[in-house]
């Protein structure tokens, strides 16, 4: 059996941004005193990034999986909703 590797499966799902109501926002001001910021390390996809001190996230390849609400220690930093109709990942197999 010829096992894919992570990286090659995540690049057959398609994704389609929605640059006008974006499913996931960020409280930048509290994941800034977030001393351990789990968000990071518990993304499946590895979309946030710590820059310059400040959490990131590129919505490009998000999952949908709600790790980062669950993770998060703060229940008002991170804002998460499913995308809108028609937007979001489109998982592909095969």
């Amino acid at each position: 059996m010829n096992r894919k590797e992570i990286d090659e499966l995540l690049g057959r799902n398609k994704y389609l941004i929605d640059d006008q109501e974006k499913h996931i926002r960020i409280d930048s001001r509290i994941c800034a005193a977030c001393p351990a910021k789990p968000c990071i390390p518990a993304c499946p996809a590895g979309l946030y990034r710590l820059q310059a001190g400040i959490v990131g996230l590129d919505l490009a390849g998000c999952l949908e999986c709600g790790t980062c609400r669950i993770v998060c220690p703060y229940p008002t930093a991170i804002e998460w909703n499913y995308p809108r109709g028609g937007y979001g990942i489109s998982y592909r197999y095969g």
